[in-house]
């Protein structure tokens, strides 16, 4: 195909200065345009793409250059596909390359989902930092049936490599917005709480209800908001809510993950719509 191009070095495309650059480096490259954010592995580019994401440039081991990788980049007969050997892929530090297939990809304007009478199961997250819990909990919230995630600004952005990558693309399936003015969800929840949707902490506090209660599952409308691992959610925010929830423990155990404590609620919420 004509537009691929075997290179011996990674300074001989773009990719050099793509993957020199930090992940929120790279979002901004292109100020005021949107920059850019890197997809891994054949399924989670496909999932992109779905989503209307377009390529600025691939990079492919030969190795996995297979069947399906092929059919991806033959879409694009324009878009330069660089191939490299795994040694030329792992000049520059700290990168991993665990399926063989990059795909540099164009971000869109932030764009608010609305937030409309279907979308009876809301997520909240508050300042979950770490891109691989963010993954994992935007798998489950597809999963499991959640309609919207609602980020504050200090959570990780889920087009970061690694949350796409846990997340299995499902980032790109299920509508989310980062509210970048929100330092914490107490806002985000007085105005859901006017739209007539009963909000729930996770949080270990003395007057928490267990998630199994028939009130929280029976809710018409509902969100759930999860907290960093460590600090949890903040004192406003539990305020704000109509409940704060747990997840009833044994053994002497007093939490989960966040990210597996996001699969246990998404699924008991998830119940009355069975």
């Amino acid at each position: 195909m004509g537009n691929e191009m075997r290179i011996t070095a990674l300074a001989e495309s773009p990719w050099q200065e793509w993957l020199s650059c930090s992940e929120t480096q790279l979002a901004h490259i292109y100020e005021p345009e949107p920059g850019l954010f890197i997809a891994e592995s054949a399924n989670v580019i496909t999932r992109a793409f779905a989503a209307g994401y377009q390529p600025a440039a691939f990079l492919i081991d030969p190795v996995f250059y297979n069947e399906q990788v092929r059919a991806i980049t033959a879409q694009f007969p324009d878009t330069p596909v660089y191939l490299a050997d795994e040694p030329v892929l792992n000049s520059i530090r700290g990168l991993h390359l665990t399926r063989g297939v990059l795909c540099a990809m164009r971000r869109k304007p932030p764009q608010i989902p609305a937030v409309t009478e279907e979308m009876n199961r809301l997520v909240i997250l508050e300042n979950i930092m770490n891109p691989t819990n963010l993954g994992a909990i935007f798998r489950s919230a597809a999963a499991l049936g959640m309609d919207t995630v609602l980020l504050t600004k200090g959570c990780a952005d889920p087009l970061y490599r690694r949350a796409a990558r846990v997340s299995t693309g499902t980032v790109f399936q299920i509508p989310w917005y980062r509210n970048d003015s929100a330092r914490n969800a107490a806002p985000i929840i007085g105005r859901l709480r006017e739209r007539g949707y009963t909000c729930m902490a996770m949080a270990l506090c003395d007057d928490s209800v267990s998630l199994s209660d028939p009130r929280l599952r029976n809710s018409e409308k509902a969100a759930i908001i999860m907290g960093t691992e460590g600090d949890g959610l903040c004192a406003e925010t539990i305020a704000k809510c109509d409940y704060t929830v747990r997840i009833p423990m044994q053994h002497g155990v007093d939490s989960l993950n966040v990210a597996a404590a996001s699969a246990v609620a998404f699924w008991e919420l998830q119940k009355s719509r069975i």
